[in-house]
Order: structure tokens, then C-alpha cells, then sequence
């Protein structure tokens, strides 16, 4: 699926994306993760371009995803951003593609009729700058179609 309007960093010493969903999920195990795309797009003659020229900074120091819940589970994971991610065993890359990094997962039981998620994702060192991000969305879905998802049964 793509979408008409992305957040796009181009410059920045200082990065934080916080939020919090609020939500009647139905019982089961939920993913949290990000979908963040490095380099920004253009149309040039009618094709989609790349262009990297603002890219930088991502690789020097680890970004930190978070979540948390109201009834006390947390996930944390911790990683440089790069321009090719590894797609597969094969060693295949997501270069020019958008990637889902996966925060972590959490239970819902059902015994609460909504449940509170904190997600946040940081860079906060300030000694380099940083730039050529762009910010899609955060997804948070059940873990079973998670690995549907993957595997090309659901796009």
C-alpha cells in the first residue's frame, strides 16, 4: 500500500516519535513496529526515484524502539538504521523498499474492555546530526497474520 503523505526528516540533531493507541482489542498476541523508509522518493518522467542526498547519521548510533502497556508489559530493541536491510536468508535486500522494524509484542487477555500501548522510537544523541528519514506509520496487528504477512499471504 502506499500513502500520499509520509513524514520526512531531512536535518535533525535530536529524534523522538512518541505515541499512544487506546483501544478495545480483542484477546490474543499483538506486534508492534514501525515502518520507516530511508532516502526519500520523487517522480522523475513519470518513474520513482531514490534520492539519497540528505541520508546520513543513522548508522553511527543505535535508534531505540520502545512500547509499553497499562498492565505493565514492555519490549524494547535497539538498532542502527541502514540503507539496505537484509530481506532474507539469502542475504536479498530491502534496499529502495520500506522496512517494518518489529518493537516487540504484547498479550491482551480480554479481561479489560480497552488497552492502553505507549510506542516511542529515539535517537537522542546530539553529537551528529541525522537526516533522510521518512516515517510512515506504526503498525499494530495479531501476531498470526504477522507471519502471514511475510510469508506474501496478506499485503
Amino acid at each position: 500500500m502506499m500513502f500520499k503523505t509520509v513524514a520526512y526528516l531531512q536535518q535533525i540533531w535530536w529524534f523522538e516519535v512518541d505515541g499512544e493507541v487506546s483501544f478495545p482489542f480483542p484477546a490474543d498476541i499483538y506486534t508492534l513496529s514501525f515502518r520507516l523508509h530511508l532516502g526519500r522518493f520523487s517522480k522523475r518522467l513519470g518513474r520513482r526515484v531514490r534520492n539519497y542526498e540528505h541520508t546520513h547519521g543513522w548508522d553511527i548510533k543505535p535508534v531505540k524502539f520502545e512500547l509499553s502497556t497499562m498492565d505493565g508489559q514492555r519490549a524494547s530493541f535497539e538498532c542502527c538504521l541502514h540503507e539496505a536491510e537484509p530481506d532474507d536468508a539469502h542475504g536479498n535486500q530491502k534496499c529502495g523498499h520500506w522496512v517494518d522494524y518489529k518493537v516487540g509484542e504484547f498479550i491482551v487477555r480480554g479481561s479489560e474492555p480497552t488497552t492502553k500501548v505507549r510506542f516511542s522510537m529515539k535517537q537522542i544523541d546530539c553529537t551528529h546530526s541525522k537526516g533522510g528519514l521518512c516515517v510512515d506509520s506504526v503498525f499494530i496487528i495479531p501476531s498470526h497474520l504477522r507471519e502471514r504477512t511475510r510469508s506474501g499471504i496478506l499485503k
